[in-house]
C-alpha cells in the first residue's frame, strides 16, 4: 500500500502566486510568448515573465478554476496562477492533482471575485514518495502530449484540404482564375439542406451528443458532452454530415461526422444532397469567407444566431463531376487520416481520464500501469 503524506498545498510549491497584468492592446494573434489568462490561452505577446514548468490555475473567468499544465516560456497574467512544485513534490503531478480538485468552487470564499492564491494555498491534499510522484506525472503527460500530437496533425491535413478547396473553387487557380465555363453559380441549397430527423435522446451517449457547450472554439472539433438533454429526442446526424453552432458564430464551430449520433436545436446538420458531396460542403462551411458571410447575417446582439435562411443562399461555384471527383480523391485519404487520429484522441482521452483519478487516489499504482503498456 503506498505511503501518502498530508500537506497544505503551499507548503509544497516553490512558487504559488498570480502572474502579472498586460494591457489588452500588447496581446496578438501571433508572437513569440504565449499569454495565459483566466480562461487559458489568450494569444501572444513579445515579452515573457515565466520560464519553465509550472501548472497553471485559472483566477478567474468563465474557467475558473481550470488547470492546465505548462513547460516552456510565457507571459501569465493577474488572472492565472503559477503553481510550481518544490522538493516534496513534482509539478506534472500537481498539475493532475489540482484538476481533479474542482477548484471553482472555492471561487466564493474570497472578499473578491476569483480564486484566492490564499485559499488555494491552504488546500489539503495528500502526496505519495516523490518517485512515485514524478512516474504518475509522465505517464499522464505522455497521453496527453500525444492527444497534442495527434490535434495538431489533424489541424495541419484540415488546412491542406482547404487550401486544396480554396485553391479550386474560390480562386479558381488551375484554371487561369475564371471560373470554368462548364460550371455554374449556385448556392449552399444545391449541395445539402438541413436534416430534421430525429434520434431518441436514450439512443446516445456523452461521446455522441453534440451541442454548442461541447463544440470547440476556432474548428477545434469536440469534446465529450457533461449531460445529456432532458428531452425525449433531438435532431440526428450521421457519418458525412457537417454541424455547425448557430450560436455566435463567430466562434467558428464545426465538426464533420465521422459517426452517427445527435445534436442539440442549438446546432445546424448539414445534410449533402449525395454522399460525394461531403467534402465539399463540409470544405464549403469551413472557411473563414462562410463564417464571415453568416456573422454579417446573424441577428442578435447579445447572443447572436445564423440567420437559417441567410444561410443556405450563401454564394458558391458548382462544379462539375470530374473536378468534384478529382477533389474528392485529393482529400479522401485527409479525411480518413483525420478520422483515425480523432477515434484515437478519443481512446487516449478515455483511457487517461480513467487512470487520473485512480492514480490521483492511490487505488491504482503506477506500477501496474506501466506493467500492462
Amino acid at each position: 500500500m503506498n505511503s501518502r503524506t498530508r500537506y497544505q498545498l503551499g507548503q509544497v510549491c516553490s512558487r504559488l502566486s498570480s502572474g502579472r497584468n498586460l494591457r489588452a492592446e500588447l496581446i496578438n494573434k501571433t508572437g513569440p510568448f504565449p499569454v495565459y489568462g483566466g480562461n487559458g490561452l489568450r494569444g501572444y505577446t513579445k515579452k515573457s515573465n515565466f520560464e519553465g514548468e509550472c501548472a497553471i490555475i485559472g483566477r478567474q473567468g468563465a474557467f475558473c478554476g481550470n488547470v492546465r499544465y505548462f513547460n516552456g516560456v510565457a507571459y501569465m497574467t493577474e488572472h492565472a496562477v503559477v503553481v510550481c512544485g518544490n522538493e516534496h513534490s513534482d509539478t506534472k503531478y500537481l498539475a493532475y492533482l489540482l484538476s481533479t480538485m474542482d477548484l471553482g468552487r472555492l471561487s466564493g470564499q474570497s472578499a473578491q471575485p476569483g480564486l484566492s492564491v490564499k485559499t488555494l494555498a491552504q488546500q489539503l491534499i495528500e502526496l505519495p514518495p516523490l518517485s512515485k510522484q514524478v512516474a504518475i506525472g509522465r505517464t499522464l503527460l505522455a497521453l496527453d502530449d500525444k492527444i497534442a500530437n495527434n490535434t495538431k496533425i489533424n489541424h495541419h491535413l484540415e488546412q491542406m484540404a482547404q487550401s486544396i478547396f480554396k485553391s479550386w473553387f474560390v480562386d479558381f487557380e488551375p484554371w487561369g482564375g475564371t471560373m470554368p465555363e462548364d460550371w455554374r453559380e449556385g448556392t449552399l441549397n444545391d449541395i445539402c439542406a438541413y436534416n430534421s430527423e430525429r434520434v431518441s435522446v436514450s439512443d446516445l451517449t456523452l461521446d455522441t451528443y453534440i451541442s454548442t457547450e461541447n463544440m470547440v472554439t476556432d474548428r477545434g472539433g469536440f469534446v465529450s458532452a457533461a449531460n445529456l438533454p432532458t428531452i425525449p429526442q433531438t435532431t440526428a446526424f450521421v457519418i458525412g454530415d457537417t454541424l455547425i453552432s448557430n450560436i455566435r458564430p463567430y466562434f467558428k464551430k464545426i465538426v464533420y461526422c465521422g459517426f452517427a449520433g445527435g445534436c442539440s436545436t442549438d446546432v445546424l446538420c448539414f445534410r449533402p444532397h449525395s454522399a460525394n458531396l461531403s467534402h465539399y460542403v463540409y470544405n464549403t462551411l469551413y472557411g473563414d469567407r462562410f463564417f464571415d458571410y453568416m456573422v454579417a447575417g446573424s441577428k442578435g446582439t447579445k447572443m447572436p444566431r445564423g440567420d437559417k435562411q441567410q444561410v443556405m443562399v450563401y454564394p458558391i461555384a458548382i462544379p462539375t463531376n470530374i473536378a468534384l471527383n478529382d477533389f474528392i480523391r485529393a482529400v479522401a485519404p485527409m479525411v480518413e487520416k483525420r478520422l483515425f487520429l480523432t477515434d484515437e484522441i478519443a481512446t487516449l482521452a478515455a483511457m487517461r481520464d480513467t487512470l487520473l483519478p485512480r492514480l490521483m487516489s492511490g487505488e491504482l499504482n503506477i506500477s501496474d500501469v506501466q506493467a500492462a503498456k
